[in-house]
């Protein structure tokens, strides 16, 4: 018999690529009179080292070659195809990319399902019965799938075939496990399987405080990368949640997150060490688990929550089920285990027993069997009709989206999704934030990339500077000016930048024209009127103010500034209502900030009063739930009135992550280090509407959002300020180390 195979295949890291190769292994490799071949899914045009047994690859979103790998099947000489089904691994709207391949296909076909939906979407149910449709035999691999088939499916009963997952027949000593991986005094917990959200980790995180109370040899750990998808579209944020919940709960010290995808041996070498395995999925929606087949395979007592697999095959005292997300009953079955030996013991040797009847050479038996039958049926193929119609906390910092942004005059202000916008030309604001990003990037990483974007900004700076000494605002496409003289707002980012050039410069020249466009507009300071334009400039002198603390004329203007500053505040707070104005609105974090800056400068102690009262007032309306929630800009916060929610912008996250970073410089307080961080998160979906706001793959940063969409244009300042407060992430984790405040 010749027989091809088709699915992802080692080395790409996937479960359904190691269960091809067992499949293959089990069939070809063991049997003379089989003949087998692979043709293996790539992804996203990344491209494998494969074995010597693919013979064709497909790229996943590239239709055509679908096209061209049944014509090569048809023209092989193959008797039969085996098709591994998940919907994620094909191209297309729920994987429809396949079917113009099965639809083609002049052979038998055999598929089977990884993934059977209690409730499919009605192009994943037609995808699916279409592929059952054509599909000589369907394996499923628990008894429930047979039913979800027939019942939601509509598939023939006869057509279906019941074989369990396959496990590797491979057994270590425990004993030897543990002396390997320096475990012999440990009680070993463990998850294996790609990180992401639905795998419920955090419920086994919530259980350990009780059980290594009294157990401290205990150790969990959680083995496995995360899943590529949930990279591409979040990140590492499940995965740096679970730490800092470790952290939060003092268990770090009894978890290890081994971020690595390992090779069959070795896991099995670590099931063979652990005690306990833990699958603690938060829903029953689980058809299939390859890991928890490989643990009770393994011989390991196992305890998982009770989706649709486990329920099956941890029956008759094969292993422990407790409810989903429910830590408390976790925590009760764990120390139960540890506290009577026996107990876990009678768990594993039952695991061990079945798990001898479901080793990968009895499954391979069975799909042979199975090929057999179907090829002695001599079924016939219907004839082919001609046409059918996705630090280690943090993404890795990006300039891309800056410098799709920015051209020879400056960096465009608006984008229309992620290219930019130049119907809106330019203005001061973003090309002041964006040479403040750039300095404090080539400041902090040395990044070259950042230092030949200085001069952009610093030119389209000097360039609006009027002869005055304030500035324009908005210059066309076409280099025309839009306005003699911009908001106040405007003026004072742009001193702050200049100010962070002039006590942090690059190199000489720079420094020289930053400093010439300082002086220039500084006769303008005192004539300031509006609170933002005042705190912003505020904050530029007192950042120029720490490269040259001898100039006490500017220190003055530093104080009359502050107390504008306090002036408002003392005429509008009252009550609970500790604020400059009589309502909140846009960039709130910046007007504490400033005083913060200047109480350091300046040792005023009205100043820090002021400064730390109005930071507690902003932070008690905008930290109340453990994240942070921008006052939304339809409707403000206006005093003794209701709040409004949305809607929200990357510009005030920016303003409370730096807020957040001062307090901490004034005055060495820890939880403010920790506020900071959970004001960064908002852009990592920790907010309102729970939606990421950072692009993992043009890496720009969306124009924030209202009570049920993100604004998904990517302007320049949503994207500056999400990466100036990643560089305050990560100058606050440095803070940690040089401060020694570590909790």
């Amino acid at each position: 018999m010749k027989i091809v195979f088709i699915g992802t295949y080692p080395p790409r890291k996937c479960g359904i690529a190691t269960f091809t190769k067992n499949l293959f292994n089990s069939m070809v490799n063991s049997n003379k009179n089989i003949e087998g071949s692979i043709i293996a899914m790539n992804n996203h045009e990344q491209t494998y080292n494969y074995p010597e047994e693919v013979k064709l690859t497909i790229r996943q979103e590239h239709q055509g070659d679908y096209l061209e790998a049944v014509k090569s099947i048809n023209i092989s000489g193959a008797d039969l195809c085996i098709l591994e089904h998940e919907f994620g691994i094909y191209g297309g709207q729920s994987g429809i990319y396949i079917l113009p391949l099965v639809h083609r296909l002049e052979v038998p076909l055999i598929v089977t399902l990884h993934t059977i939906l209690k409730e499919p979407s009605k192009e994943e149910k037609i995808i699916l019965q279409q592929i059952c449709k054509v599909a000589q035999k369907v394996v499923v691999m628990s008894q429930i799938a047979i039913e979800f088939l027939v019942d939601i499916y509509g598939v023939d009963k006869n057509k279906i075939a019941f074989i369990e997952h396959g496990v590797p027949d491979l057994y270590f000593n425990q004993e030897q496990s543990k002396k390997v991986f320096k475990l012999e005094k440990k009680k070993l917990l463990l998850t294996f399987g790609m990180l992401s959200r639905n795998k419920g980790i955090e419920t086994v995180i919530k259980a350990l405080p009780k059980v290594v109370e009294k157990h401290p040899e205990v150790l969990y750990l959680v083995l496995g990368k995360t899943h590529p998808n949930v990279i591409r579209a979040t990140g590492e944020e499940y995965r740096n949640y679970l730490q800092r919940l470790a952290k939060n709960l003092g268990v770090e010290d009894h978890i290890i997150f081994m971020n690595k995808f390992i090779n069959q041996t070795e896991l099995f070498k670590y099931l063979s060490a652990s005690d306990i395995y833990i699958t603690p999925y938060l829903n029953e929606a689980q058809i299939t688990s390859g890991t928890l087949s490989y643990a009770v395979g393994v011989g390991t007592a196992v305890i998982s929550t009770p989706y649709w697999h486990a329920s099956e095959l941890l029956a008759n005292g094969r292993g422990r089920l407790f409810n989903f997300g429910d830590s408390e009953e976790l925590s009760d079955i764990l120390m139960e285990l540890l506290d009577r030996p026996e107990k876990m013991k009678e768990l594993q040797k039952r695991a061990f027993d079945y798990g001898k009847t479901i080793t990968w050479p009895k499954s391979g038996a069975k799909y042979v069997a199975l090929v057999e039958q179907v090829l002695s049926e001599k079924p016939k193929i219907p004839a082919k009709k001609k046409t059918f119609i996705d630090p280690l906390l943090l993404p890795q910092f990006s300039l891309s989206h800056i410098k799709r942004m920015t051209d020879d005059t400056g960096i465009i202000q608006h984008a229309k999704y992620g290219i930019p916008n130049l119907k809106e030309g330019y203005c001061l604001d973003d090309n002041a934030r964006a040479l403040l990003m750039v300095l404090m990037t080539y400041r902090q990483k040395k990044n070259k990339t950042a230092l030949e974007l200085v001069p952009i900004y610093l030119s389209y700076i000097h360039y609006m500077q009027n002869n005055n000494g304030t500035f324009r605002n908005f210059l066309s496409f076409n280099r025309c000016f839009l306005d003699e003289v911009g908001s106040e707002d405007s003026f004072g980012r742009t001193i702050w930048a200049l100010g962070y050039l002039l006590g942090n410069p690059p190199n000489n020249a720079y420094y020289q024209t930053g400093k010439f466009i300082f002086f220039n507009a500084a006769p303008n300071f005192d004539k300031l009127k509006t609170i933002r334009g005042i705190a912003n400039t505020m904050i530029g002198i007192s950042h120029y103010l720490r490269g040259m603390p001898s100039d006490t004329a500017m220190k003055d203007t530093l104080k009359k500034l502050s107390y504008k500053l306090i002036g408002h505040y003392t005429e509008n707070s009252s009550g609970h209502w500790r604020w400059f104005e009589q309502l909140l609105t846009y960039d709130n974090g910046i007007l504490p900030l400033a005083l913060l800056h200047a109480a350091e400068i300046l040792n005023d102690d009205k100043i820090r009063e002021v400064a730390m009262d109005t930071m507690d007032f902003l932070t008690d309306v905008t930290l109340k739930n453990g994240y942070l929630s921008i006052i939304g800009n339809e409707k403000w916060y206006i005093k003794n009135k209701e709040r409004s929610v949305y809607a929200q912008q990357p510009i005030d996250a920016l303003a409370m992550v730096l807020m957040f970073q001062q307090a901490f410089h004034l005055t060495k307080n820890n939880d403010y280090l920790t506020k900071l961080f959970t004001c960064f998160m908002w852009f990592m979906g920790e907010n309102d509407l729970k939606a990421n706001l950072f692009d993992f793959e043009t890496k720009g940063c969306y124009d924030g959002f209202d009570s049920s969409n993100v604004n998904l244009n990517q302007g320049a300042e949503s994207t500056l300020a999400y990466l100036i407060s990643h560089l305050i992430v990560l100058q606050a984790f440095e803070n940690i180390e040089d401060h020694g405040t570590h909790k």
